[in-house]
């Protein structure tokens, strides 16, 4: 079995939500059978950046789904979605 790596754009709630704080609560949110590999931000409009995550995950049935369902269930996020794709 292979890995995936996923790269996710994670919005926050409002210009107000600290990105630090957000990173640490998406590390601690990751599900078992995945890890992040890095973050960066990515500006967005007005101020506003999105958090841009990388996570790798087995390559099996479901890949990114359990990491998108956590990952929307953090507090100060709005919206989660992957942007690439790829086998490692």
């Amino acid at each position: 079995m292979g890995e995936v790596a996923a790269k996710i754009r994670v919005m926050p709630s409002g210009m107000d939500v600290d990105l630090n704080t957000l990173k640490d609560a998406l590390t601690k949110a990751v599900p078992k059978g995945a890890r992040i590999h890095g973050f960066s931000e990515e500006p967005v409009a007005f101020g506003l950046k999105a958090l841009m995550v990388v996570v790798k995950v087995g390559d099996i049935e479901g890949g990114t789904e359990k990491v998108e369902e956590v990952f929307s269930k953090v507090n100060g996020v709005e919206s989660v979605s992957v942007e690439e794709l790829g086998r490692m």
